[in-house]
């Protein structure tokens, strides 16, 4: 969430970074009621002090108009009540100003590859896609997946199973006891208020799932109930950098990619990830960002699967990011670069909505935190990764062998 204050002062900057992002937001609509909301304080404080003149005069026609006062201001605060939640509501509708740093684009066909790493594979024979390979290994059931739930579901199956179970626990604990992150495990159903201080609420309701009798939301990420650990709570400078990683399964309705993809488990209502997560002061975030990136690739690198590092346009980072990167991992079945990780930088964007702030000092004014995400790594598309560059020409899979002692075997036939 932007400052109003700043909105106010810098409006045409907050207009070129929402043209940047190639997107809109209600900056002139947020202007005139922040301009209503101002003039309604001032009548209302006027009235207030009138009324309290009145108050220490008991003649009757004082007293009348005391009484007409309090009306007025009556419905005075009732109509800065409505401009308030209107306002609010505009101002949770405006994204992250990008960094300088971000290069402006129109989409993501403008991100800029920062460089590759690993070699792709040479096969001797055409390497066939996931959804081949699993099903002949029987480790991968679309058919009995859309029998339980319908299309864009599926079940894994022994050592498929095994497979995701085991790449979430190297995933874990190469983050806990490498990388210092402390690991959590949050709730899959969470309050809307913490959507809303996350930035899913309330621009992207419609590709989240709810339960309306009781107010849950299912979480589309790991994000969203971390950035909420510590809403409301002012924090010490000790305490900061705060590194949390946790795993979850996620859910979205994928409706702004209908059609997309519909073969095989890259994009589905369902999956899991394996999610970091950082608070720290301002000065610090955008070197706790690289350092993010850097976590999130030696996962690739353990896996020694090619992969490349992308620097998103702007008009390609998230809602409320300031400055991302994606990895994506190559996958030879596919003949694609699937996105794995997608690491960003929110500045004081969440820190604002969660009302999340430390003290330099004990005497110190609260500032916002800055806070980070990023996925280290996201399934289900590592698994792909895996199965079709692991793949032998005889259709078995060869475990990568970090993950052997997850396993218990070396290849899965």
């Amino acid at each position: 969430m932007l400052d109003l204050k700043f909105i106010r002062e810098n409006p045409e900057l907050v207009r070129k970074a929402v043209a940047d992002r190639n997107t809109d937001a209600p900056i002139d609509e947020i202007l005139e009621l922040d301009n209503s909301r101002r003039n309604l304080t001032q009548e209302l404080d006027n009235l207030r002090a009138k009324r309290k003149i009145m108050a220490k005069q008991r003649d009757e026609t004082a007293i009348e108009e005391g009484r007409v006062l309090r009306g007025q201001i009556s419905t005075l605060e009732s109509e800065l009540s409505q401009v308030d939640e209107q306002l609010t509501d505009r101002l949770l509708r405006v994204p992250n100003i990008p960094d300088p740093s971000v290069p402006v684009g129109k989409d993501e066909s403008e991100n800029v590859v920062l460089y590759y790493r690993g070699e792709k594979r040479n096969f001797s024979f055409t390497p066939k896609p996931h959804w081949e390979l699993g099903e002949a290994l029987d480790i991968i059931d679309f058919d009995r997946g859309i029998k339980l739930s319908g299309s864009r579901f599926y079940i894994l199956k022994g050592a498929g199973a095994r497979l995701q179970r085991a790449l979430i626990a190297f995933m874990l604990d190469l983050h806990t006891r490498k990388h210092d992150y402390t690991e959590i495990y949050p709730p899959y159903m969470i309050k809307r208020e913490c959507l809303v201080a996350s930035g899913n609420l309330p621009k992207f309701a419609d590709n989240l799932y709810h339960d309306a009798e009781e107010d849950y939301w299912w979480v589309p990420t790991a994000e969203a109930p971390l950035t909420n650990l510590h809403r409301d709570e002012i924090l010490s400078a000790e305490q900061l950098p705060i590194h949390y990683v946790a795993y979850t399964a996620c859910f979205r309705r994928e409706k702004m990619s209908a059609g997309k993809d519909v073969r095989g488990i890259k994009r589905l209502h369902q999956f899991d990830k394996v999610e970091l997560y950082k608070y720290c002061k301002p000065e610090d975030s955008f070197a706790e960002l690289e350092k993010m990136v850097a976590d999130a690739e030696e996962i690739a690198d353990a896996l020694k699967i090619p992969y490349r590092l992308k620097q998103l346009v702007t008009a390609d980072i998230s809602f409320g990011s300031a400055k991302s990167y994606d990895i994506e991992m190559y996958s030879p079945g596919v003949d694609e670069w699937l996105e794995v990780s997608s690491c960003s930088n929110c500045t004081d964007f969440q820190g604002r909505r969660a009302n999340v702030r430390f003290r330099r000092t004990s005497e110190a004014k609260p500032e916002f935190v800055h806070t980070l995400n990023g996925s280290g790594l996201a399934l289900p598309r590592v698994m792909i990764s895996v199965i079709e560059n692991y793949q032998q020409p005889d259709g078995s899979i060869v475990i990568p062998e970090v993950l052997r002692p997850f396993m218990g075997v070396d290849v899965i036939r």
